[in-house]
């Protein structure tokens, strides 16, 4: 057995002891020594385990005070994945978008039934707000329109998976809005589409008004940075040593790195 699935299988272990209730939120870990003789575990795999279970604050280690389950929360969990989506440029953002189209269709369907009068009043006051706004207050009528959408349907973790997909998202709410021509106007009005949609209580209608609108920006994105891409193309091969020879060696550096 490997020294890594040595640590998977601690990781899995105490795993379940958190899943059958024997430790909950807020509980202290038994000290190491104890732990690792009870789980039949090496003390430094148990060690690697405590680790990487803190990385994704499912456990948080206190110096000098011992091991203790977190609360568990969605928006705690989901940390991890916000630092990683953080890290992607470029083309990975729009595979992120299609994902964050996925969840908030999903999360319009869900909600169009039972949304709230209070939300969808919250939501047209973001609209409003939104209307003259600059662009990074534009930008964050934006993010609050979209999260009351999430809330309204009833699920923390889609509310958090969302949550973490905004930090390479906003980037590209942010360029659409200073480069391209009428991008805050269509912005509205398909904000208050979906509005209109979430009125009608059919979660069919609601769901088209938000993949109409995700899919615009997706859209745009896919163009802007095809168009970019062949700016780059055009540099690389005037400023390279043999023309269109310099744009494929420019082209080919950008994907190896």
């Amino acid at each position: 057995m490997t020294a890594m699935s040595v640590t998977d299988e601690a990781i899995l272990k105490i795993k379940q002891m958190i899943m059958s209730g024997e430790l909950g939120p807020g509980d202290r870990l038994p000290p190491e020594q104890e732990l690792s003789e009870r789980l039949g575990l090496s003390r430094s795999s148990l060690r690697e385990a405590v680790k990487a279970l803190g990385m994704f604050r499912v456990l948080d280690v206190r110096r000098g005070d011992g091991t203790y389950v977190t609360s568990l929360q969605p928006s705690l969990l989901t940390e991890a994945m916000a630092f990683v989506v953080d890290l992607h440029q470029d083309r990975t953002v729009l595979e992120l978008m299609e994902v964050r189209r996925f969840l908030e269709a999903a999360a319009a369907r869900k909600a169009a039934p039972t949304v709230a009068a209070g939300t969808l009043e919250a939501m047209r006051a973001e609209i409003e707000l939104a209307r003259g706004a600059d662009v990074e207050s534009l930008v964050e009528h934006d993010l609050a329109f979209h999260r009351l959408l999430a809330q309204a349907a009833g699920n923390d973790y889609l509310v958090s998976l969302l949550d973490g997909l905004s930090p390479s998202t906003v980037r590209a709410r942010v360029w659409r809005a200073l480069t391209q021509h009428g991008a805050v106007e269509r912005t509205i009005a398909e904000h208050e589409s979906i509005v209109r949609a979430l009125e009608t209580r059919d979660p069919d209608v609601a769901e088209a008004a938000v993949v109409v609108h995700i899919s615009g920006v997706e859209q745009w994105l896919r163009t802007t940075l095809a168009a970019q891409e062949a700016a780059d193309a055009r540099i690389d091969g005037a400023d390279g040593p043999d023309g269109a020879d310099g744009a494929a060696t420019g082209q080919a550096e950008r994907a190896g790195s």
